[in-house]
């Protein structure tokens, strides 16, 4: 498929409703509203075509852009590429993808978490941080935990909300897996606030860090 015909079928598959909650929730205006749902089944149809995903990915659209996370080649991109990739990214839920889809599979992650974890860009530092709360979770030896409590006590709070959200799952990273650091994470989470107020669905957990952290502690013992 050319790029032309796949922009036209997603501009067809835009839905209102998902184009205001897109907007709603930190995109632009350049978004056609895709149900993410009909964006699978175009990669599914797509397969796999890595040229296209990068055509795809200059346009800047949203629908596009997870179009193309899906149907890409990442190990075929280079440091270079990823790092102008995620600095030209403006929307949270393609950055959760493109961190889900593509840097998981890329060898030089731990390069881009450490330069995440360094840089002043929002993205690069969200995906920075994203990569450190896995290290958290499951390799805890490659990350300096107390430091990364200092820092979180220190710059949380006044981060940029697209960085506190990555942040915030270090801080419940840190208090759900590591028992001799809970106690500080829960105080960290209380002193700072932040996503107390964010609305939750019913059945589903809060992201406030305290709340997030007891929760899943509870399960773990259940």
């Amino acid at each position: 498929m050319e790029k032309e015909e796949v922009i036209s079928q997603l501009e067809a598959l835009g839905n209102p409703k998902m184009k205001a909650h897109h907007i709603k929730f930190g995109s632009q205006e350049n978004v056609f509203g895709v149900k993410m749902g009909d964006i699978r089944a175009l990669a599914k149809k797509i397969k796999t075509d890595h040229e296209l995903a990068l055509a795809l990915w200059e346009t800047g659209n949203v629908d596009s852009r997870l179009l193309a996370i899906l149907i890409m080649k990442p190990k075929e991109l280079s440091q270079d590429q990823v790092s102008e990739m995620i600095k030209s990214m403006q929307y949270s839920q393609v950055a959760d993808w493109f961190q889900s889809y593509v840097i998981k599979e890329l060898d030089f992650k731990d390069s881009l978490r450490i330069e995440g974890m360094k840089s002043s860009h929002p993205m690069e530092a969200r995906a920075g941080w994203a990569l450190t709360a896995g290290k958290v979770a499951r390799d805890p030896d490659q990350v300096n935990i107390p430091e990364l409590l200092d820092r979180l006590e220190a710059e949380m709070g006044a981060a940029d909300p697209l960085i506190q959200w990555t942040m915030n799952t270090c801080l419940a990273y840190i208090g759900i897996h590591h028992a001799e650091y809970r106690e500080r994470a829960l105080a960290i989470g209380e002193k700072l606030g932040v996503l107390r107020d964010y609305p939750t669905s019913k059945g589903c957990t809060s992201p406030f860090a305290p709340i997030w952290i007891n929760e899943m502690v509870k399960r773990k013992k259940g």
